[in-house]
């Protein structure tokens, strides 16, 4: 059976584009251009996985109110939203949506293929979780469950986004070794500029220090790129 993707964004060219792209791959894909017209749809059938554009036509967060709307509806939807430049997240994660990820609008089909693709296997993990073992990586106060893409900090959880859960996981493998933004890029199997880099490892930084003042587990090497604290380990 294919996968059903909700798309909602309000500009048709991009709509379709989208629409055909995820198409040619296989999945189903039920498109809309409001809110209002998406949430009535998804009331009555959820998809796999909901892309979100954030304005959507003369509601500026429209995006976001239906993400939390979403919620309501299922803590465990996979959910992407799509944003016109890298600072508009900041608002995302002020507002603690519980979007799952985001992708610039000026970010390539295949990036956002490969999100999708991540999101849905991690669903899929989730849904398996309760028959196997999982993969889980510990170094000193944090946990990582790879299977189940989760995060905590001294048993508190940490919210990241695909992309920075696949960054921190390449820093944490070899604590005290430096990875270069190139390294992190491709550990989350995305392609972005070095400022886009660094707003992510900021953010992940923010996140930590949400629920520990003192986090100072991922470290600047300046030029090169960033490292996990060993003192951490």
């Amino acid at each position: 059976m294919k996968r059903h993707i909700v798309l909602i964004e309000d500009e048709p060219a991009i709509r379709e584009n989208y629409r055909d792209a995820f198409e040619r791959r296989g999945y189903q894909v039920s498109a809309y251009g409001d809110r209002s017209s998406a949430y009535q749809a998804m009331r009555t059938r959820l998809p796999d996985l909901a892309i979100i554009d954030v304005g959507l036509g003369d509601e500026p967060e429209g995006g976001f109110t239906l993400c939390q709307d979403l919620r309501q509806l299922s803590p465990t939807l996979p959910i992407i939203f799509l944003t016109a430049r890298d600072s508009d997240i900041d608002s995302v994660h002020g507002l603690r949506l519980g979007a799952d990820d985001y992708v610039t609008k000026d970010m390539s089909l295949d990036h956002l293929l490969a999100r999708v693709t991540a999101l849905l296997r991690r669903a899929d993990a989730w849904a398996e979780a309760l028959k196997q073992p999982d993969e889980v990586l510990n170094r000193g106060r944090l946990t990582l469950n790879v299977d189940r893409m989760t995060a905590h900090w001294d048993n508190q959880a940490i919210e990241l986004t695909v992309t920075e859960f696949w960054m921190l996981h390449s820093l944490v493998q070899h604590p005290g070794h430096v990875r270069s933004r190139d390294q992190l890029m491709d550990a989350a199997s995305t392609v972005l500029d070095d400022n886009t880099v660094t707003s992510h490892i900021k953010r992940i930084r923010r996140k930590f220090q949400g629920v520990d003042s003192d986090f100072d587990g991922i470290h600047t090497a300046y030029g090169m790129g960033y490292r996990w604290n060993a003192h951490e380990a």
